[in-house]
């Protein structure tokens, strides 16, 4: 039903969006793709974009790292665009991290080096791990783009990349969250119901259980109202 089809495009990236608003979930995740064992969540610093003025830019997560400037970013539909929406969001970040009169100095400004990581969910099947590139998208092909952006996509939808989800238990957690909603959102069922039944379920298996809890209200009125707005086209 179209009901279905909006509420699982909408509400992932949202709830995604809130989890990872965590600094201790942030550092979980980049420890797990990273092989890295960093243990102080304050070693981090969120960058990320909100509601900014500039192009009304706002990405999922993006923070400063182990001289990496890394951004995360959700997506329930396969986006061929991502190479080139990256590419604007570092260009804001870069943009607010340096003092725009040093840019004409002759000293050289060090930057973070910046990694792009997509995580998908969505029913379409697509690879459990690959690189798009903002070359991609060039009219014209070239050997050696002066310009290039590299993405990688990683399909987080269950029985995908079960190393990942092995060393991170937050990721692991969230897509069993998608996946009982998917599940409840069958037939006629309302689409409250179904939030609220697989946050319950969620709950007393221990599944996000602490998140869940804490914003249990916020989830399903999140994912309601998207669903909801979406499905009138507003």
């Amino acid at each position: 039903m179209n009901e279905e089809l909006h509420a699982n495009r909408k509400h992932k990236d949202t709830v995604f969006r809130m989890l990872y608003s965590d600094k201790r979930a942030i550092l979980e995740l980049y420890n797990a793709l990273n092989g890295t064992d960093y243990q102080n969540p304050d070693d981090l610093t969120i960058t990320t974009l909100e509601n900014a003025v500039y192009m009304a830019m706002k990405n999922d997560v993006s923070f400063l790292l182990d001289a990496r400037m890394t951004l995360y970013e959700h997506q329930s539909t396969w986006n061929p665009n991502m190479p080139l929406r990256d590419l604007l969001y570092i260009a804001r970040l870069m943009e607010k991290s340096v003092n725009k009169k040093s840019l004409y100095q002759s000293e050289m400004i060090k930057i973070p080096v910046p990694h792009f990581v997509v995580f998908y969910n969505g029913k379409e099947k697509k690879p459990e791990d690959t690189t798009i590139k903002l070359s991609d998208a060039f009219w014209q092909k070239e050997e050696e783009p002066e310009l290039e952006l590299k993405v990688r996509y990683l399909n987080i939808n269950q029985g995908c990349n079960p190393e990942l989800m092995e060393r991170c238990r937050t990721l692991r957690e969230y897509s069993e969250f998608v996946a009982r909603i998917r599940k409840y959102m069958v037939g006629e069922t309302a689409i409250e119901e179904a939030v609220d039944k697989a946050v319950t379920e969620c709950i007393e298996e221990g599944i996000l259980a602490d998140f869940l809890r804490s914003q249990r209200a916020e989830v399903v009125r999140t994912i309601s109202s998207i669903a909801y707005c979406s499905h009138l086209n507003l």
